[in-house]
C-alpha cells in the first residue's frame, strides 16, 4: 500500500525516498492528496516564515518558486506545452506533436509569464492578509484536480506516453476516495470554515473544468502536459478566490 506513496511522492515531488513504486502507477492517485497537502504546508510554511522580515513581495516570491522547485517545475512545463500545443496547431496531430517538443514557444512564454505574475498576485495579497492556509489548500486541491482529471477523461496520445500508466485504470474510485481525503483535509486547515470551504473548492472545481473542457475540445483527452497545467490554473483560481474572500472577509 505504501508504494503508492511512494510513487506519489517520487512524481509530484523533489523529495527522495526510499521504497519500490507500486505495479500499477494508477494506485499512487489515492495517495495525491496525502502529497499535495504535505506540498502545501511545506510553500505555506516558506510563506510564513519569510514574511516575518516585512518583505511581503518577497515572500510571494519565494512562495512561488518554493513551489516550482519542490515540483520540479514539472506542472509549469505542462502549461507551456500545453499553451504551444493548444494555440500552435491547428489539427489533433499537430497539437500533439508540438505538445511532446521539449522547447517553449511563443505561446508557451507567454502562457508561463502570465501564470507566474499572476500567481505573485494573489500570492501577495495573501501573505499580506496572513492567509497562509489558503495557500495550502490551492496546492492540496491542485493535486485533487489531477485525480480528477486523470479518472474521468481517456489518455490522448494513441501511441502511449509518461502519463499513461496514470491514467489507465484510474476511474470514480479514484475521484471519490480522493475527494473525500481532500475534504478531510480541508476543513481542519480551513478551521472548519464553511465559506471558505465552498469558496476553494468552487475555484478549483472552475479550474478543472475550463483545462478538461478545453483538452477534451482539442485533442480528446488528457495527457501529462494537461495534469500539470491543470494544477497550474487551479492553484491560481483557487488563490485569487481565497485573496478576495480573505479581502472581503477582513
Amino acid at each position: 500500500m505504501l508504494s503508492g506513496l511512494v510513487t506519489a511522492l517520487r512524481t509530484l515531488t523533489v523529495i527522495p525516498v526510499p521504497g519500490k513504486e507500486c505495479d500499477s502507477f494508477s494506485h499512487s492517485l489515492f495517495w495525491f492528496p496525502v502529497v499535495g497537502l504535505l506540498l502545501g504546508l511545506m510553500v505555506a510554511s516558506i510563506g510564513f516564515f519569510s514574511s516575518l522580515t516585512g518583505w511581503n513581495e518577497l515572500s510571494a516570491a519565494l512562495v512561488l518558486l518554493g513551489g516550482i522547485v519542490l515540483s520540479r517545475g514539472m506542472h509549469a512545463d505542462g502549461l507551456a506545452d500545453l499553451a504551444d500545443g493548444f494555440w500552435g496547431g491547428r489539427t489533433r496531430e499537430a497539437i500533439l506533436r508540438i505538445m511532446k517538443d521539449p522547447n517553449v514557444g511563443s505561446f508557451g512564454a507567454i502562457a508561463l509569464s502570465a501564470m507566474m505574475l499572476l500567481k505573485w498576485i494573489a500570492l501577495f495579497k495573501l501573505v499580506s492578509l496572513g492567509a497562509f492556509e489558503f495557500i495550502a489548500a490551492g496546492v492540496l486541491l491542485a493535486r485533487q484536480v489531477q485525480v480528477l482529471l486523470a479518472s474521468s477523461l481517456p489518455y490522448a496520445r494513441k501511441e502511449g506516453g509518461t502519463a499513461q500508466a496514470f491514467v489507465s485504470g484510474a476511474g470514480a474510485l479514484h475521484i471519490v476516495v480522493t475527494a473525500l481525503l481532500t475534504l478531510l483535509f480541508l476543513i481542519p486547515l480551513l478551521h472548519a470554515d464553511l465559506y471558505a470551504l465552498v469558496t476553494v473548492v468552487a475555484a478549483a472545481l472552475v479550474g478543472a473544468l475550463l483545462t478538461g473542457g478545453l483538452s477534451w475540445r482539442k485533442i480528446g483527452g488528457v495527457t501529462g502536459d494537461v495534469l500539470g497545467a491543470g494544477s497550474e490554473v487551479t492553484e491560481l483560481f483557487v488563490w485569487i478566490a481565497a485573496a478576495l474572500y480573505s479581502a472581503f472577509r477582513a
